[in-house]
């Protein structure tokens, strides 16, 4: 599966941003979700995740009430809603199949199928 994230950019706290997940494939429709975040200087953590068909999420304590994970499976597409950003939101955000990446017996950033991600930076 090839993924290409998008949406980042520069915002100021309290602001929001959306990011997508384009996946290729045939088989996205039946992937379980996930966006996955790396601060600088941090080890990359999981932010959210979305069954395959959308009914169920999962939030990051840090996220909870802010981010909003959603999937458009016409549309191969997932997305992340995030609202009053801040600071410590700052990082590159990934998307991936999480049950690949969880079953993954090393740390998130070896496990070889990443995309290029999208970077968050929240200013003050």
């Amino acid at each position: 599966v090839h993924l290409v994230e998008s949406g980042g950019g520069l915002v100021q706290a309290g602001g929001s941003l959306r990011l997508s997940c384009s996946a290729s494939g045939s088989t996205f429709s039946d992937t379980p979700m996930g966006w996955y975040r790396q601060a600088p200087g941090a080890q990359r953590e999981l932010v959210a995740t979305i069954t395959s068909g959308g009914s169920t999420t999962t939030y990051a304590d840090s996220v909870k009430g802010r981010f909003t994970i959603s999937r458009d499976n016409t549309k191969n597409t997932m997305y992340l809603q995030m609202n009053n950003l801040k600071r410590e939101d700052t990082a590159v955000y990934y998307c991936n199949d999480i049950e690949a990446v969880e079953s993954w017996r090393g740390t998130y950033s070896d496990y070889p199928n990443w995309g290029q991600g999208t970077q968050v930076t929240v200013s003050s």
